[in-house]
Order: structure tokens, then sequence, then C-alpha cells
């Protein structure tokens, strides 16, 4: 049976894969409410919504998910019935340097939403309900030059941001173990696609290219990813949300496995002919750089199981994928700057006047 959410809670939903998803859901679910609770850390970015203001059907909150009373006051007040667990420190590099908010954001955090979503869904107020946990292929770890990750492959993080994401992952199991919270868990592979921030590797080549900066590569460059659009992971979600089994968890890939190095060439080529640039001349940008502690070699999903059980296959090839994303860079230039300069973070005292 469809399960049909009439009240959403998204959490981060101010983010690059969070503001996507809740721009495809309400376009495909207009009678569903979205309430959107967002802390705005520097990776939440308002004005990735700005085109959602003044829908009734649509409502920001600036808050922590760490927060027990504010996160119980929404689940109540609106009524919610699903929640989608976006929020997260998400960056490796800056969980290097920095692990004690991924800890408390990506683990306690969402422990706070576990347990007030298991007292809201406990209290009956609604008659059905979802907690749904996105994950990571970072939990797994990293892959040989062969294999891929399936749901039955041990989590073996090597960042303190998997490792923060594997905790939550792990509380989630427990959750719906313990209590019967009626959960839901899916773990993806890189995402792309309009409103990536531009410290991420693809939006920080066109980015870099633009400008005539250096392009850094960690390492020898042959570290292997597997790329899924963002839109095609928001799809995902939603078929996973209305029709899977509580307790389920799925890998979310979109079977496009490519070195660093080659995805860097490709965005080199196709921005020297929107540039009007020589054959060649970008790719001389390209800088290699000492490879980060912990760099995992190799990341690659098999999604079979969300293809056999509920149909879900990706949309997007990469080369489409990637030529859409470079046009969408470029005709958002304004959108870039905002962000490059932080002038974005400004967007929420405006919209807002600094109120919730």
């Amino acid at each position: 049976m469809t399960f049909s959410p009439a009240s959403l809670a998204v959490t981060g939903g101010a983010g690059f894969i969070g503001s996507n998803f809740i721009h495809a859901f309400m376009a495909n679910n207009p009678a569903c409410r979205v309430v959107n609770l967002d802390s705005l850390t520097y990776a939440g970015n308002l004005k990735n919504l700005s085109a959602l203001a003044g829908n009734p059907m649509y409502r920001f909150v600036k808050g922590d998910i760490g927060d027990a009373a504010l996160v119980a006051e929404i689940l109540a007040g609106e009524k919610i019935d699903a929640v989608v667990h976006f929020a997260a420190e998400s960056h490796v590099d800056r969980s290097i340097t920095g692990p004690e908010i991924f800890v408390r954001t990506n683990v306690l955090g969402s422990q706070v939403l576990l347990e007030e979503s298991r007292k809201h869904w406990q209290s009956g107020a609604v008659p059905d309900f979802r907690f749904f946990q996105i994950s990571t292929d970072e939990v797994y770890g990293s892959l040989g030059d062969t294999g891929y990750f399936t749901e039955e492959t041990p989590l073996s993080p090597n960042s303190p941001y998997s490792a923060s994401k594997a905790g939550a992952d792990m509380l989630v199991r427990a959750y719906h173990e313990t209590y019967g919270l009626p959960t839901l868990n899916t773990r993806c592979s890189n995402n792309y696609g309009p409103y990536h921030f531009p410290e991420k590797l693809i939006p920080l080549l066109i980015h870099n290219i633009i400008n005539r900066k250096p392009l850094p590569v960690y390492g020898d460059g042959r570290n292997v990813r597997d790329w899924l659009h963002v839109l095609d992971h928001a799809q995902a979600i939603e078929t996973i949300l209305k029709e899977a089994v509580p307790g389920s968890v799925y890998n979310i890939g979109g079977n496009n496995e490519w070195k660093n190095i080659d995805i860097v060439n490709l965005v080199c080529d196709l921005l020297d002919g929107r540039l009007e640039r020589d054959p060649g001349e970008n790719r001389r940008l390209i800088t290699f750089v000492k490879d980060r502690p912990g760099h995992d070699r190799r990341y690659a999903i098999d999604a079979t199981r969300l293809k056999q059980d509920l149909g879900w296959v990706p949309s997007y090839t990469f080369e489409s994928g990637i030529s859409e994303t470079i046009d969408w860079y470029l005709a958002n230039q304004e959108w870039v700057n905002d962000v490059t300069s932080g002038s974005y973070r400004e967007y929420y005292e405006i919209q807002y006047g600094g109120r919730q």
C-alpha cells in the first residue's frame, strides 16, 4: 500500500540535495505541506528555495535538529507524518580538521530527531509515519578495483565524516529494531547538479575554470566515484518514501563510475568550447596536490535491490547530466558569486527579518 504523507518535515532542506528534493517533491505532490528545518550553517542557502516564497504549502524554520523542544513543536504542531533527514555536516576535508561538529550534528542531532519522532509516532498523533535517513556510500569504506557496495556490505568508514554518518545509520536501525519506529535508510553515491556548494569537486572545477584559477586534484587523480544526478536522487527518495517497507535499506547509485582526473578533463574540455577557449587551454590549469588522509580509493554502488523492488532506475547519463549542470552554473553566475562572496547568508535576514 502506497504511503502518502500529508505533512512532510525535511531537515537540512536549504542544502544542495535537500533543496533539490523539496523542489521536486512539491512539484509532484502539491497537496503535501513541507516544513523545512535548517540551521543555516555555511552550506545552507535559502536562495536555493527563493521560488517557493509565498507558497502556503511551504514553511521554513531556522533551527537545530538537536533542539528537542523545537523538533517536538514542529512534529506536533504541523502533524508531521514523515521526516526526511538530510541535515548533516558533509565535507570530508572539514571533518578531518574539525571532527567535533560532525559528531555533534550527525550523531547526536540525529538521535534527538529520532527520539522526538519516536514520541510523536507513539502518541498516535498521525495514522502512519516514516523516518527517512539519507546517508552516503562512504559509510562502507573503500573498494578495490572490482566489486560493488551492496546493502549487506559491512560498514567500515574511514573519515570522521563517514564515521558520523555510519553512527547515525546504526541509530536508525536501533530505533527500528528496539521501538518499531517505521524507518527507511538510503546510501547514495556522489551527487552532482544545480545548487551544489562550490567547495565540492564539480562546481569547484567550473568556478575555477571560469576564473582561470588552478584546478586542485588530490594525489594521482585516479580515485573512482560513482556519480548520481541530484534529481535522480530526489526521485529515488520519493519512490522509496511512498513504496518501501519500513525497515528497508537501499543503495542509490547512478551507475556512472569515473576517475576524478577523467571528470576534471571532461569538464575542462566542455568548458573550452563553451568559453571559446583554445582546445586544451583549461587542462593546463590542473594542479596535482598532496592527497588527503584516509582518501578512499574507489566507491561503486550496486542499486539492483532498488530496481528490482521498486522499479527505480536513473534517468540521466553522466554525459547528459554534466553538460546540463555546466550550463546551469554558467546561467546562474549570480548565485555562484553570492555563495563565493558570502552574501547569500544575508538572504535569511532580508526574507525573514531575522525571525523564524
